[in-house]
């Protein structure tokens, strides 16, 4: 199970530290991904950290802005959203792998960020 937390209203050019706790010891077998929805659109993916958290992956638009890290040791996978913009206000979901991104067992219920202008 995985529970996201941290989102909120934030102006433009601010910051927000999401978080995404895992139940289970299996954690760091899972690859983490976080994803977002806009009001409007599809669900896009935006971050991910593979299990053997070697490799990070962030789509253009936040490249540069978020950082998505894991600690193991207490579960819990964090992104770290910086220079936020209005484009991205959205539900963000984090979500787990067992196939490195191929396919995402465990979702969570989202957090919502608002940026406003």
């Amino acid at each position: 199970q995985l529970v996201e937390s941290g989102g909120g209203l934030v102006q433009a050019g601010g910051s927000l530290r999401l978080s995404c706790a895992a139940s289970g010891s299996t954690f760091e077998k899972y690859a983490i991904g976080w994803f977002r929805q806009a009001p409007g659109k599809e669900r896009e993916g935006v971050s991910c950290i593979t299990s053997n958290d070697v490799n990070t992956y962030y789509i253009d638009s936040v490249k540069g802005r978020f950082t998505i890290s894991r600690d193991t040791t207490n579960h819990i996978s964090y992104l770290q959203m910086n220079s936020l913009e209005p484009e991205d206000t959205a539900i963000y979901y984090c979500a787990g792998s067992q196939s490195d991104g191929r396919r995402w067992e465990l979702w969570g219920q989202g957090t919502l960020v608002t940026v406003s202008s």
